[in-house]
This record gives structure tokens, sequence and C-alpha cells, in this order.
């Protein structure tokens, strides 16, 4: 059994399904970087700034955003494609769906584990859907979040010399590790099957302190509708506050040549965006316990205007026992949907919190 991803290079995709690895080194959760990361996605609820408020809805640090884990979640999935999945072209690759289970969230301070396992692989034609299922849990091995990324490649495809050439010319330069036998701490290990962690049970959820309540939301009800602007320097922010390295983002020429008319924002910016609509409404950015997004469409955003992406939502369902709901998503640019299906179950407080303070 070989114990790093680089010793399966040789492997075919398909016969990576069931296996697992593990990043050598933890994540550790800045306090800054939440701040930022915060900002880039528009997520103003203060307790993601401040730890007076996020003590005040009973978490000792600040409170990541509910997309925050993309930022860890897309290095693992790169890491993956550069030493284990290495018969797909990097650049051919788009996100199809992205769903986040929370158990509780990530908290500034936090020094998370990251496990990684291959899925499934379904082909269609000379496409590959590529399903991996990102683990992240904390310093005494309780299960955190659970990210599962779909991803479309194509295999085959001769890469145009020029093309190649163009995208060389904008692309961001990242760490190489040196051929002195340093290892990389981002790198991946191989796990034998009976080191495959199986997960503690969580702990147990705290309350949370929304303002629609169990007792008062209804199914039908409809969010207030909002829209928010979407500019170059926004792209350009978010590419480097999430590590997100493509050029289609930020750089005409590469749009051109995988044939988008412009450049165009990151499919898990809009999610982070329609993540801080949803928190807007809901008054607590605790609540989620589960958010998932198909992408279908892409924002378009031009050199010299921003471009303004419109949500809106309505809740499919309530249940007063458990105190949960579950929320139907939207967004639409230019009058074109951005997502096939977007659906985020959360928790309510019980009671209105005026109840609760005399």
């Amino acid at each position: 059994m070989p114990e790093t991803a680089e010793a399966l290079a040789a492997t075919t995709a398909t016969d990576l399904v069931g296996r697992h690895f593990r990043v050598r080194d933890h994540y550790d959760v800045g306090r800054e970087k939440v701040r930022e990361f915060a900002r880039a996605v528009r997520n103003d609820h203060p307790a993601h700034h401040r730890e007076d408020d996020a003590l005040a809805i009973g978490y000792a640090g600040l409170i990541a955003s509910p997309t925050f884990a993309s930022v860890i979640g897309a290095a693992t999935t790169r890491a993956l494609i550069g030493t284990v999945l290495t018969e797909y072209d990097v650049s051919q690759f788009l996100q199809t769906d992205q769903t986040f289970e929370y158990h509780r969230p990530i908290l500034a301070g936090d020094l998370l584990s990251v496990d990684v396992g291959i899925e499934q692989i379904r082909s269609y034609g000379d496409n590959d859907f590529i399903t991996v299922k990102v683990t992240l849990t904390d310093a005494d091995a309780l299960p955190v979040l659970v990210a599962t990324t779909t991803i479309v490649a194509r295999r085959g495809v001769e890469i145009d010399p020029a093309s190649a050439e163009t995208v060389i010319g904008v692309v961001m330069h990242g760490h190489v590790p040196d051929d002195s036998g340093a290892t990389d701490p981002a790198g991946l290990i191989l796990l034998a099957p009976e080191e495959v962690t199986d997960f503690r049970d969580p702990a147990p959820a705290r309350p949370v302190h929304t303002t629609p309540t169990a007792a008062t939301l209804v199914a039908g009800t409809e969010l207030p509708a909002a829209k928010m602007p979407v500019t170059r320097g926004d792209l350009v922010n978010y590419a480097g506050v999430s590590g997100d390295p493509n050029p289609i983002h930020f750089s005409d020429a590469a749009a051109r040549l995988v044939g988008l008319p412009t450049v165009v924002a990151h499919g898990m910016l809009t999610m982070g965006l329609t993540a801080s609509y949803l928190v807007s409404w809901l008054g607590d950015p605790a609540a989620l316990s589960k958010f998932s997004v198909r992408f279908s469409g892409f924002v378009p955003v031009e050199q010299t205007a921003p471009t303004f992406v419109e949500f809106t939502g309505k809740v499919k369902s309530v249940n007063a026992e458990t105190g949960s709901a579950t929320i139907v998503l939207g967004a639409n640019s230019d009058g074109k949907k951005l997502f096939g299906r977007a659906i985020a179950d959360v928790r309510l407080s019980r009671l209105p919190e005026t109840s609760t303070h005399s």
C-alpha cells in the first residue's frame, strides 16, 4: 500500500473511487482570515467580526462564514487533482454541485484535520463527474463540517500551445515544494482502509437566536428580495482570499479561451453571497444545518460596471416540533438563473427573542 498520494499518479481515476486521504498538516483557522473572508462574501453579521458579538450567541471565537470551508476544500481538491487525478487537465474542470453539512460553525482558533475521499466517478462521453467529500474535524476529533463537491472534468483533451501560453501568462503563481526532500504540509497521505476514521458523535447543537421562530414561521413565507453588486474588484479580492487561481475570474483573455463572453464571478462567491442574504434574514450565522447548491449559470462582470445579482427565497416547510425549516433560494443575473437548485436546512429559535429578556 503506497503511503503518499503521489504514488497513485499512474492509477486510473475510476480505480480511486472509495480511496481516502488525509492532509498532512492541520488547518489553523485565523481570526483575520475569518474577517477577510466574511468581507469578501458580504457576510456582515457582527459575530464574524467581533468576539463579544460571537460570545453573545454562545461561541468563544469569531464565527466563520457559512461557506468558509470552501477555502479548505478547494485547496484539498487541487491537491487531489495535482497528485492523484492526474489524467485530467486542471484547466478543464468545472464545479457543478456543492453541499455543506454543519455540525457546528467553524471558529477562529480551530485546528482542523482534513480528510478527503473520492466518493463517485460517473462518465458521460468525454466528461467525468467526480464527487469528492471533505470532512473537517476539530482538535477533539469531533466532526465540524462535511463538504461534498461534484466537478466535471474532460478527458483526452489536447491543449492548444498558444492557449496554454496565454494561461501561463496570467495565472496566479503559488508555492511549489522544492526537490530537497522537504515534505509539503498541504500534501495528501493515502489512508489504508483500517486508518479511515470513524468520527465521534458531534457535540449537541447549541441554541440559535434567529429572528424568525419555529412558532411563528409558516410554509410559503417569502423572504424579502435583495440584490448585490459584483465588480471586477470583488472578483480579484475573492480570488486572493479564497485561493482560487482560475484566471477566468480576472482575465478576459483566459475567459475567451474557454468560450465565455467575459470574466465571470466564481460560483463559490455567488454561493457565499447567497448565504449572506439568507443569514441577514435569519439573524444567526450558526443556524444553518445544511446548504446545498447546483450551479447552472454564471455572472458575467464587465471591466468598468458592476453586475447585479438578485436574490429571493421562500420557506418550503417548517417543523415546529424540531425547530427547523427548509428554505428554497434563488439567484438571478440579467434575468438568468444561477442555480438549478439551492436549498438550506436551518434551525430556528423556539421562542421570540423578546420573550427571553426581562
